[in-house]
C-alpha cells in the first residue's frame, strides 16, 4: 500500500497518473497547501522540503521497515523500479527516460512555475517578469515539440515516467500564454495522453479532492508565498 500526501498541483498529479496506470493499491491524504497543512509536523517527517507530494511505501519490497519519499522525479523514478514499469531496462532507453525527467524538473517545471506567478498570482503585474516566463516557457514548448517531431513518447516509442512528469506542466497551457496549435507535435502527444483511462481517473480524483483554488484569498497567499526558513518550524 502506498500512502499518497497529495494536492491538485502539476508535480501532484504526477504521482496518480503512475498510481493510476498500474494499479498500486493507494491512499490519497490530501495537503491543503492553500492552509499551510504542508507545515504539519506530521507531514515534515516525511516531506522536509515542506512541498507535495510525498509517498509513504509502506510493504518495502525488500521489507522492513514502511520507506518515505519526496519530490517527485524521485517518487516516480522509485515506484518505476519498484514495478519495473514505465522505465527502460535497457541501459540507453533508461538514460533517455532520466534525461527527460530530469529535463521536466530542472527546467520545465520550475520556469512554467514562475510563468504561473508572476502571470496570475503576482499582487501587481511585472512586465519583464511575465515576458520573461512566457518566452522562456514557450522555448521549452518548442524543445518538447521538436523532441517529439519522430517518436510517439518523449523517450520513444514506449510511454514513461519522462512523459507522466512532463503532461501535468502542459495541461495549464493557456494560463502559461501559450497556444498548442503552434506545436503540433507536442499538441499530437497532449492529446493522446488525456485520453488515456489512467489520466482521466487521475484527474477526476482531484476534481472530487479540490473544489477551489489553492490562492482563493490573502491569507492563502500569504502562506504560499510568503514563506522563509522560519516557515518550517511550525
Amino acid at each position: 500500500m502506498i500512502d499518497l500526501y497529495y494536492w491538485t498541483t502539476p508535480n501532484g498529479h504526477k504521482i496518480t497518473l503512475f498510481l493510476e496506470e498500474t494499479g498500486l493499491p493507494y491512499t490519497i491524504y490530501p495537503i491543503n497547501i492553500g492552509k499551510g497543512e504542508q507545515f504539519l509536523p506530521e507531514f515534515l517527517k516525511i516531506a522536509p522540503n515542506n512541498r507535495i507530494p510525498a509517498i509513504v511505501d509502506q510493504s518495502p519490497d525488500a521489507g522492513g521497515e514502511p520507506i518515505s519519499i519526496f519530490e517527485s522525479g524521485a517518487i516516480l523514478l522509485y515506484l518505476a523500479e519498484k514495478t519495473g514499469r514505465f522505465i527502460p531496462s535497457d541501459v540507453r532507453g533508461r538514460v533517455q527516460v532520466l534525461e527527460w525527467l530530469f529535463w521536466q524538473i530542472g527546467g520545465l517545471g520550475p520556469m512554467a512555475g514562475q510563468n504561473h506567478h508572476f502571470s496570475g498570482y503576482a499582487p501587481e503585474p511585472i512586465p519583464y517578469a511575465i515576458e520573461r516566463y512566457v518566452k522562456e516557457t514557450n522555448r521549452l514548448y518548442g524543445v518538447l515539440d521538436h523532441r517529439l517531431a519522430d517518436r510517439p513518447f518523449v523517450a520513444g516509442n514506449d510511454y514513461s515516467i519522462a512523459d507522466m512528469a512532463c503532461y501535468p506542466w502542459i495541461v495549464p497551457h493557456e494560463r502559461q500564454g501559450q497556444k498548442l496549435e503552434d506545436f503540433p507535435n507536442l499538441q499530437r502527444w497532449f492529446e493522446a495522453i488525456a485520453i488515456r483511462p489512467a489520466t482521466v481517473r487521475a484527474y477526476q480524483k482531484a476534481k472530487e479532492i479540490n473544489t477551489v483554488p489553492s490562492v482563493s484569498d490573502e491569507a492563502s497567499r500569504r502562506i504560499l508565498f510568503g514563506q522563509t526558513a522560519q516557515s518550517a518550524k511550525r
